[in-house]
């Protein structure tokens, strides 16, 4: 997973949050900052997200439940 500015994340989120077109139960991750040795750690519920700072790690991670989730979309979204 490449890194990402925390603007990109926090369009990502609120795109995700505010969709009509899937059902978000619940998501979180963790991803490489673009413009620091740092990483954003994010947790997502319908209709708000939490994004902080963390720690590295060795690779990024991300975990979505719901339903009608496409994954190309969802990729696409973090990419």
């Amino acid at each position: 997973m490449p890194p990402i500015s925390r603007e990109k994340l926090e369009k990502t989120l609120k795109q995700l949050a505010e969709s009509e077109n899937v059902v978000i139960l619940r998501s979180k991750g963790m991803v490489k900052a673009a413009d620091a040795d740092t990483w954003y750690y994010f947790d997502m519920v319908p209709g708000e997200y939490e994004i902080r700072e963390g720690a590295p790690d060795y690779t990024g991670k991300v975990c979505v439940i719901g339903s009608d989730l496409h994954e190309d979309d969802l990729k696409a979204l973090f990419f």
